[in-house]
């Protein structure tokens, strides 16, 4: 096997969004800030009612996924369509905006500590006019691998012979949440064909045969090779690992909307601000349970 060195850091930095919800922004940050299928993730963490009470108000979204994973609290989900999920410690949502949707994610307490990711995965040009869907996979679908010292939670894709509840698709993301004891290793393979990286939430460690440093609240961008080397620090580590085989398209971006030429996203704009995003003018938007 050919192990993953560390080669680049992209250092976390503190954000805003939806109606003033506080995060750290890492992946997609700036433009440049992105790692091919991957465009964004976003950490919110508070445990005071202020930074997060707001919430996410109904936005539209137009040409990728959106994987909301919970931590801790609980937030609500309801579309266009009138449908809700709601979400709660370990759950996950997985949402495939394709041509569009629009929907608010709502905190469903007043108090206590809310915590979680969003990642944004984009989609090949052929799918994202494809009929909106998604998927709430409650935190026991998902499975756990227990070996010494480590425990991982695979939340899609497979690792060794367990499979997550989200497997396949055009980038075939591997997805998975990584707990480790003060100074165990995580050993595990992934695709040669994927771009990987890691992101680390709690302690910190070292990459790779080289051990290069990550610290806490940073993306580590790893080469290529066909598998991963985590070891963790003295106060141990928690870490999410993401994998996904690139696009090699272009990248417009324009807020919630991500498409593949500008043409594209002024169209997206049209149908947002005419209403015909959520209207019959491009089609009733059927929501499958199941994006792949």
């Amino acid at each position: 096997m050919t192990i993953r060195n560390l080669e680049r850091v992209i250092p976390s930095i503190p954000a805003s969004d939806g109606a003033g919800v506080k995060l750290r922004r890492s992946l997609g940050a700036s433009q440049l800030a992105r790692h091919d299928p991957f465009l964004m993730l976003d950490e919110f963490f508070s445990d005071n009612p202020d930074d997060y009470l707001a919430g996410f108000p109904a936005h539209p979204h137009r040409g990728f996924e959106t994987v909301t994973y919970m931590l801790d609290g609980h937030m609500q989900h309801k579309d266009n369509h009138g449908n809700t999920g709601d979400l709660g410690p370990g759950d996950v949502q997985w949402m495939s905006a394709a041509r569009g949707i629009i929907h608010s994610e709502m905190p469903q307490q007043s108090e206590g500590r809310m915590r979680g990711f969003q990642l944004w995965l984009n989609l090949p040009g052929k799918e994202m006019m494809k009929p909106a869907a998604y998927r709430d996979i409650a935190s026991s679908e998902i499975p756990l691998v227990s070996f010494e010292g480590v425990n991982v939670r695979v939340i899609a894709g497979t690792l060794g012979q367990t499979a997550g509840p989200i497997h396949g698709g055009s980038t075939d993301p591997q997805y998975f949440d990584v707990h480790l004891a003060p100074n165990a290793v995580f050993e595990a393979e992934l695709p040669a064909a994927h771009n990987a990286f890691l992101y680390v939430y709690e302690g910190e460690g070292l990459v790779g045969e080289e051990r290069k440093p990550l610290a806490k609240g940073a993306a580590g961008l790893l080469s290529d090779g066909d598998s991963v080397r985590f070891e963790a620090g003295a106060t141990g580590a928690r870490l999410l690992v993401l994998a996904g085989k690139p696009l090699r398209e272009p990248v417009v971006q324009y807020g919630p909307f991500v498409m593949n030429t500008r043409e594209e996203i002024e169209q997206a704009i049209d149908d947002y601000q005419s209403g015909a995003l959520s209207r019959d003018e491009i089609g009733r938007i059927k929501i499958a349970q199941n994006p792949r």
